[in-house]
């Protein structure tokens, strides 16, 4: 294993070629100036060996396989590490998701990743497939990271792309965080790496950064860079501010970022998610809607049971809409405009 990350300087490949699981961890330095640790497949942390900066970084991608784009992001800032063409001066741990789903070219292989973190993972059936198994072992790898240190600021940016179009490309969803206000500084962030939509949530989920959030107080997105496409197909001169971006964070370097106001960014607040109750749920619209999509109240946006479910609000916009969904998870999240977000 070490020999050949080595010799290739490519992690995702090695993590691909052993989708389950590594023998055992390894480590080794980079010069005098970086030491790299190897946990698992698809996990791999880089601390500095000098002088130590204030953020704990956590970069995710892959947790669904077919979003490759974050993918091939993550591995070319990891290879640009082992490459020495770029230092950490953050502790940063990278986390490929779900190999196996990857290796396949499908979002998940049995069960839906993005809804295991929390626990979720072993309620109801329990560990019975490998997406569970995965969710808890990463949840494992982010506790352990964290634990390391106290006192640094906690980052956690899990990097998707959508399943459709959206009138907004990149977006960012800022999970449910009562009691704390939103960062203005993570905000202006993001708008610096090309993510100039936020969805505030309004409720605990079961998501990865959820989960980085509640439990680490971290600065936590699930974040939507664009739409899926196929392993080698994605345009990667979309992701230069991002890349740009994530390099200078874990290089701590200066961020340059514009003071925050609200009309630099699209802010929007989540009024309701509509979760799937029959097998007959189906929506009204056309299956290539764009994320953000707004409609009027009154409209009727699904039927389900027989019965119609309706905008309610005076407009409500719609966001990763999908019928396929089994039983009692969301089909869709349903936004308006943010009002008056408590943002510092």
């Amino acid at each position: 294993m070490l020999d050949t990350l080595l010799k290739t300087k490519d992690f995702l490949a090695l993590t691909l070629a052993n989708p389950q699981s590594f023998p055992e961890p390894f480590g080794f330095d980079i010069g005098e100036h970086t030491r790299v640790d190897v946990w698992d497949t698809g996990v791999i942390l880089f601390q500095p060996l000098q002088q130590v900066a204030n953020k704990d970084v956590v970069l995710s991608c892959g947790v669904h396989g077919n979003e490759t784009a974050p993918i091939e992001l993550c591995n070319g800032l990891i290879r640009d590490l082992l490459e020495d063409k770029i230092r950490v001066g953050e502790r940063t741990l990278f986390l490929i998701g779900n190999p196996a789903a990857i290796n396949n070219g499908t979002r998940i292989v049995d069960e839906n990743m993005n809804r295991l973190f929390s626990g979720e993972h072993s309620r109801g059936p329990g560990l019975v497939n490998p997406e569970r198994i995965r969710a808890r072992k990463l949840e494992t790898y982010v506790d352990r990271f964290f634990r390391a240190r106290e006192g640094a600021q906690r980052i956690h940016y899990d990097l998707h792309t959508a399943i459709r179009g959206s009138k907004h490309e990149k977006f960012a969803i800022y999970p449910y965080r009562p009691g704390r206000a939103y960062s203005a500084e993570q905000i202006m962030f993001l708008k610096a790496a090309g993510v100039d939509t936020v969805l505030f949530h309004h409720e605990p989920t079961t998501t990865f950064s959820y989960f980085s959030s509640e439990n680490y107080g971290a600065d936590a997105f699930t974040i939507e860079l664009g739409k899926v496409y196929p392993m080698g197909q994605n345009d990667m001169t979309r992701f230069i501010a991002t890349r740009e971006m994530l390099s200078r964070l874990i290089c701590d370097r200066d961020l340059e970022l514009e003071s925050y106001s609200p009309d630099k960014v699209n802010l929007y607040q989540v009024c309701r998610v509509i979760n799937k109750q029959a097998e007959d749920f189906e929506f009204t619209f056309a299956s290539d809607v764009e994320n953000f999509t707004s409609f009027p109240k009154g409209f009727v946006l699904a039927r389900e049971g027989g019965k119609d479910i309706r905008v309610e609000l005076d407009s409500e916009a719609v966001v990763f809409p999908n019928a396929k969904v089994p039983v009692g998870q969301r089909t869709v999240i349903m936004l308006t405009a943010a009002q008056a977000p408590d943002v510092r």
